[in-house]
């Protein structure tokens, strides 16, 4: 299987990596800077030219997307229009503009987050981003062409960004980023479609 890894040298795409060696996939690394072939998923264009460069494959996993994290009192108009342009539009990009060279009966996998579900202070732009990306996915999981199959994979912290993210989350264990990569595979290679994928 040829697997488009967007994100693949941050913390879950690195993960996402162990968790397939071994079984003969092809993974091509995608990243803003580095990996086989560069991208800027805020950028259409770049999209396109990414699978045009890629050419036909068999599945996309996105690790990639930034939001930011601030009182909704300060939040401007340029914040949320990054955050929904980065990991919101930027994963709906990926998924439109690959049905052109995805193969059939091929798959998507997104990545939301926990506070769709279990906000925290400051965290309006992620919970928004992330409950729309779920929205989208079920109704994409519906009307994708070809046999299509899409899933998210919604994790919580991880212990990898316990130092950073720590203080935000009080009281929220943390998730080995192993168990996050292992929703990604069951997402990649199982059945199903329309599924969230909450790893807590």
């Amino acid at each position: 299987m040829k697997i488009v890894l967007v994100g693949a040298a941050g913390k879950i795409g690195k993960r996402v990596q162990e968790a397939l060696a071994g079984a003969g996939h092809e993974i091509v690394k995608v990243g803003r800077k580095s990996g086989d072939f560069q991208v800027d998923i805020e950028n259409r264009e770049s999209i396109r030219q990414l699978y045009q460069a890629v050419g036909s494959f068999d599945a996309m996993a996105n690790a990639a997307g930034e939001v930011v994290f601030a009182p909704l009192s300060q939040l401007t108009a340029e914040n949320w229009q990054f955050s929904l342009g980065s990991k919101l539009m930027g994963q709906i990009s990926l998924v439109q503009e690959a049905i052109p060279f995805i193969n059939e009966r091929g798959s998507f996998t997104l990545v939301s987050g926990v506070l769709n579900d279990d906000p925290i202070f400051g965290s309006a732009p992620g919970a928004a981003v992330s409950g729309a990306l779920e929205g989208f996915a079920r109704v994409a999981a519906l009307e994708l062409p070809k046999g299509l199959r899409i899933n998210v994979v919604s994790p919580t912290i991880m212990k990898e960004s316990e130092a950073d993210m720590g203080s935000f989350f009080p009281g929220v264990i943390p998730v080995d980023s192993w168990r996050v990569a292992q929703a990604y595979k069951r997402a990649i290679l199982g059945a199903q479609t329309g599924r969230i994928y909450k790893v807590e």
